[in-house]
């Protein structure tokens, strides 16, 4: 007997979505920072075992949008709700639960999908707000099954891990048994390059930002990449490279680092930054960069 299915993980923008995502996973594919909003595509983590296989997706944060970008975002999470077989609902402990209330509903009329409600992040709390967050969600998702964890710390990880493998349907596997994720090896760099923006620079810039690979090529003892970082104002350029070029540097210099520890291979990287005037609000500019379900 073989169980396969699609696990997919929704909920609230900054409650440890894609750091749930990559310790199930067991593998780096998601931006981790404290930022909020970090997720913008649908992510897929492939998890296998001899009779089993797993298919995570790490959806971006639920919000209200305000231009075109976030409405797109907010496509890739409510999509999520059609194809689960499994949907993973998490929260954390400082949450404002009715956040996103309309969302939430469409999740409590989930007939035909099973329901795992994630409680995260509770090495910040105290025993008595977390049985009082417990017996809260218990009300508003009655059918749904509660796990209390701390995906940073890895408490309550392999409980969850364990609950899902049980609750998968039995299926053959949708995906090759070596197969990790369903995104190609450029979508990865973007995202480190990306992550390393969300990490050196405030305000709107990072949010203001895509990175597009434009060369690839993968020799014997190393990859050389070139990509571009595209913002939406010439001012923004300026802010980007920095005096001199450091602020560029340094965002070049850390990306190379992870990079190379997720290809296990020497990277050369050279990055530009080009300006794509409101990019966010433009419906091809999105569909070019990969954010259209259609």
């Amino acid at each position: 007997m073989h169980r396969s299915g699609f696990v997919n993980i929704v909920g609230n923008p900054n409650v440890g979505k894609s750091t749930l995502m990559n310790a199930l996973v067991g593998e780096r594919l998601s931006i981790i920072t404290s930022k909020a909003q970090t997720t913008r595509h649908r992510i897929m983590g492939i998890v296998n075992g001899d009779d089993f296989q797993i298919v995570y997706s790490d959806t971006p944060g639920v919000l209200k949008p305000t231009y075109k970008l976030q409405e797109q975002m907010l496509e890739f999470s409510r999509s999520a709700l059609v194809d689960a077989d499994i949907l993973l609902y998490v929260t954390d402990v400082q949450d404002t639960p009715d956040k996103n209330a309309e969302f939430l509903d469409k999740v409590k009329k989930m007939s035909q999908v099973k329901v795992f409600l994630v409680i995260n992040k509770i090495d910040l709390t105290t025993q008595q707000t977390l049985e009082q967050l417990v017996d809260y969600w218990h009300r508003e998702l009655p059918t749904a099954e509660i796990f209390p964890i701390s995906a940073r710390e890895r408490f309550g990880i392999d409980q969850l891990f364990e609950a899902i493998k049980v609750a998968l349907p039995e299926c053959p596997p949708f995906f090759d048994k070596d197969q990790l994720t369903d995104k190609p090896s450029r979508f990865f760099v973007d995202e480190i390059i990306r992550e390393k923006i969300l990490l050196n620079y405030d305000k709107e810039i990072p949010y203001s930002v895509e990175v597009e690979v434009e060369s690839f090529q993968e020799e014997e003892k190393i990859i050389r990449i070139g990509a571009v970082i595209y913002v939406e104002r010439e001012s923004q350029k300026g802010i980007i490279i920095g005096k001199g070029g450091t602020a560029l540097k340094k965002v070049g210099t850390q990306a190379r680092a992870d990079i190379e520890a997720f290809f296990g291979k020497q990277v050369f990287l050279q990055l530009f930054v080009k300006v794509d005037k409101d990019w966010r609000s433009s419906q091809t500019r999105l569909k070019h960069y990969g954010y259209d379900l259609n």
